[in-house]
This record gives C-alpha cells, structure tokens and sequence, in this order.
C-alpha cells in the first residue's frame, strides 16, 4: 500500500482493527494454536500507541509508527527473538517512537485501556463494510461509497513496478459489481526474517485456516 500510495499521490487513512478485542469472547486455546492470544494483546497494546499518536500528532504519524515497529517485529535481524511480552514493553515501544520522530512519551498510552473503545470502533466499522468472517488488512476503495475488502494477501514484497501493476488488479476486481472473493488457504510462508525466510527467497507453502497455519497432530 505505501509504495502505491506513493507511486500514485493516494492519500491514506490508516485505521486500527484489533484481533484481540474481535476476538474478546472467543476460547483462544479452542480455536488458536498456542502463543496466539498472547501476541493479539501485545498487538492491541501497540494499537493504543498508534491511537494516541494519531490523536496528538495526525494520521502520518500512525502510519510512521505502524511501519516502523512493524518492520522490527516482523524484518529485523533479531525478529525471531522477539517474545509478545518484549513487543508490547515501554523498551521495545520507545526507541521505535524516537526512530519514528514521535515523542518517546506516546509509549505511556501501552496501558491506556480508554483508547480501546476507539479500537474497536474501527474495527467494527471495517467488519460492517466486510462481513465478520475476514481477516487483516481491510482495504476501503474510494471512502465512504466504494466497496471494501480483506486482502491482498501476498508473501512476498514485490518490486515498485509489479506493486502497481498488482494493486490495478485488486483495484479492477473491487470495482466489478457483484464480486466478493477469490480465495486459496495454500500459502507461501512470508517473505520475512520473522517467518525464517530471508529476502529473495521463497517459503515453503503452508495451509492456512482461520488465520493461523493448520499443524498435523
């Protein structure tokens, strides 16, 4: 989305929806593989920081905050060491604030449980626009008419020129009235140091169920 966005001029408004408070009355060991819940509420933790930075210093500021921890949770070298308890710390929040040029005090809103509401406001909004049965991300086309979708679920970044070529086909398929999903659970392991595959090189393919890979007993 960010290399689109800048290829094309879009303007993007960047929401929060939190799979901890989506899934607030589910049996995450029922329905998740083990570890699960544990990392959806460190991910609501980082989401109360976006929150407050949004609210103090405008929507760009999400979006920076939301790229810069996101690349270190996800495509650092020490991604795989990451625990969900480190990634939702005031130590791991508050270098990633300053290398984002946002006040390293923006951290205190990890604990702000007030902002939650808000959260699951827009949360809630994206699944009306939806269907509740999806996942992340949700992209809304040409806000507040256009239609919305979960997806593109892709495992590798592409380059500048296939971004956009990619992004004109999901584009062309969300304008196409009538249309409502193009679907497979096989899927390559992500093209992230997290997921032990390094860039320029694919993972293996894995199937996928609610979100999370199925495992054989």
């Amino acid at each position: 989305m960010r290399i689109v966005a800048a290829q094309r001029g879009y303007t993007v408004d960047w929401r929060f929806i939190s799979l901890r408070l989506i899934n607030a009355e589910i049996d995450y060991d029922s329905h998740f593989p083990a570890g699960y819940e544990e990392g959806h509420t460190s991910g609501l933790r980082l989401l109360r920081v976006a929150a407050r930075a949004r609210a103090e210093h405008g929507p760009a500021a999400a979006g920076s905050f939301y790229e810069t921890v996101s690349g270190e949770i996800f495509d650092a070298p020490g991604a795989t060491a990451l625990t969900p308890a480190v990634r939702g710390s005031r130590a791991f929040v508050e270098p990633l604030l300053a290398r984002a040029g946002l006040p390293a005090g923006l951290a205190e809103a990890l604990d702000d449980t007030r902002l939650d509401e808000e959260i699951r406001a827009e949360g809630d909004e994206a699944l009306a626009l939806t269907g509740r049965d999806v996942g992340t991300p949700i992209i809304h086309f040409s806000p507040p008419d256009g239609t919305a979708f979960f997806g593109p679920v892709i495992s590798r970044l592409p380059a500048p020129q296939d971004a956009a070529r990619l992004w004109d086909y999901v584009t062309g398929l969300a304008g196409f009235p009538g249309f409502a999903e193009l679907k497979r659970s096989l899927r390559e392991r992500p093209q992230l140091r997290s997921y032990g595959v390094d860039s320029g090189t694919a993972g293996a393919e894995e199937d996928w169920h609610a979100g999370s890979r199925k495992t054989t007993p």
